[in-house]
């Protein structure tokens, strides 16, 4: 930029006057660089204003001093720049180290093998920038069998963390406590219970992996997807839908236990709806069940990632909305 306006200046002479223009190197150096980038810069640009304002016999009157006012100027304003920039830079990288140490303590990694299971997990947040968001996971894996939560809290942002965290805080000590899958879900509603204001809610499902047998509670939660080892699908869906956890003063009743077959070469994806509510330019919905067959590489981790990249692909852009995956083989 400074060789232009230092070319062009030598070319047309003095008479319309360029050189302040020189200053746009060290504001622009401050934008990018640190403060030894932009003092370099501003020393640069002030040498080539002085001889080009020699060269152009600008310091007979005032042109050439307004000029090296001019570069003095901004330069000195581009250090200060620099240094609140650098500032905020720190600030913020501590911000984010905190945040990362919270996601560990919030969204813990998933046990690679569970029993019989090898398990995966795959999460997105909708918001720039961020690791988590309201969508949560977890798997517990209790001397009755292998307990998973998959659930997605109404709204985002750091509320929606705050309840997830209520959440899987109760449904861990609750999946290690409780016999059966049913005692899991009424201790973990009257826990969300208590615990949640107004009018929030939390859509979940629970299933518990025993023998050639998973068990589902569904709170309001997208069917799974059960992918079995011919490749035919299935989304096993509840007798009835329940009305999400927090919201158990208006329900009737609790969700009834359903069952599934699920044996060796089977896999379970549990997920939230910010997978099948993507939309494409057309507004068509992601079609989830017709890309089972994404599902198949060897390794849970790459085959979750393999949809996921499908998924982004569908939407041809960022997601609107978090999306959590949770992939579970029968070994």
């Amino acid at each position: 930029m400074m060789a232009t306006v230092s070319l062009v200046d030598v070319a047309i002479g003095p008479s319309v006057g360029l050189l302040p223009l020189l200053a746009l190197g060290p504001a622009f150096a401050a934008l990018v660089g640190g403060w030894r980038r932009t003092a370099a810069i501003g020393l640069l640009a002030m040498l080539l204003t002085v001889t080009l304002g020699l060269y152009d016999d600008l310091f007979d009157g005032v042109r050439g001093f307004v000029s090296v006012v001019s570069v003095l100027g901004v330069t000195a304003a581009g250090l200060v720049a620099v240094s609140m920039r650098q500032r905020r830079e720190a600030e913020l990288a501590s911000v984010r180290s905190i945040a990362e140490a919270a996601q560990r303590v919030l969204l813990k990694p998933v046990p690679r093998l569970a029993g019989q299971l090898r398990a995966a997990v795959s999460y997105t947040s909708a918001v720039a920038e961020a690791r988590i968001g309201g969508d949560l996971y977890e798997v517990v894996a209790a001397p009755q069998g292998v307990r998973v939560i998959v659930g997605d809290v109404q709204g985002k942002g750091l509320e929606a963390v705050e309840t997830a965290a209520v959440v899987l805080g109760a449904f861990r000590e609750a999946a290690l406590d409780e016999a059966d899958l049913t005692a899991v879900g009424r201790r973990l509603s009257r826990s969300v219970d208590r615990q949640l204001e107004g009018e929030k809610f939390v859509t979940a499902i629970l299933a518990e992996v025993t023998d050639h047998e998973v068990t589902f509670l569904n709170y309001g939660h997208p069917a799974p997807l059960l992918i079995h080892a011919d490749g035919a699908s299935a989304l096993p869906e509840p007798p009835a839908y329940a009305l999400p956890l927090g919201l158990s003063a208006h329900a009737p009743s609790a969700p009834l236990p359903y069952r599934a077959d699920f044996r060796p070469g089977d896999q379970l994806l549990l997920y939230t709806d910010g997978i099948t509510e993507a939309r494409d330019g057309a507004g068509r919905f992601y079609p989830l069940p017709e890309r089972a067959h994404l599902l198949k590489e060897h390794d849970p981790e790459a085959a979750l990632e393999t949809l996921r990249a499908d998924l982004l692909q569908h939407i041809g852009g960022p997601l609107q909305d978090d999306a959590a995956m949770l992939l579970l083989r029968y070994r």
